[in-house]
């Protein structure tokens, strides 16, 4: 029997429905006497001996404008390149501020569009 490549054995188990897969995990783990549970954290949270610096680092960031400042119309400018937002709702974002401009975005981007906004005279707080 030919040995099969990993990518092959994707590609296979890409065409199954969820129902045969888990058939075929089944009988993996009664052939090999395995079990395909996902992994338990060795320490529980707040175990004694588990350091402070253990807790999830966050990775997701919201960039909340708090105000526009003088410059409005440079502030929504920004705002239109930094979302998908016509320029009536970009304005109606800046004149409610403060509000959202960015939600769960990776912590390069947020610095990148709180540097921007500020850049354009909007006063900007990255959560």
């Amino acid at each position: 029997m030919a040995k099969l490549a990993q990518a092959d054995l994707l590609a296979q188990f890409e065409e199954m429905t969820l129902i045969e897969l888990s058939e075929f995990v089944k009988a993996f783990e009664e052939k090999f006497d395995v079990t395909a549970a996902a992994a338990v954290a060795a320490v529980a949270p707040g175990a004694p001996g588990a350091p402070a610096e253990a807790a999830e680092e966050q990775d997701e960031f919201d960039v909340i404008l708090t105000g526009a400042g003088d410059k409005k119309i440079q502030v929504i400018k920004v705002v239109r390149e930094l979302t998908s937002l016509g320029l009536k709702e970009a304005k109606d974002l800046v004149d409610g501020a403060p509000k959202p401009v960015l939600e769960k975005v990776a912590k390069e981007a947020a610095e990148k569009a709180a540097e921007s906004l500020k850049a354009a005279g909007a006063a900007v707080e990255v959560k």
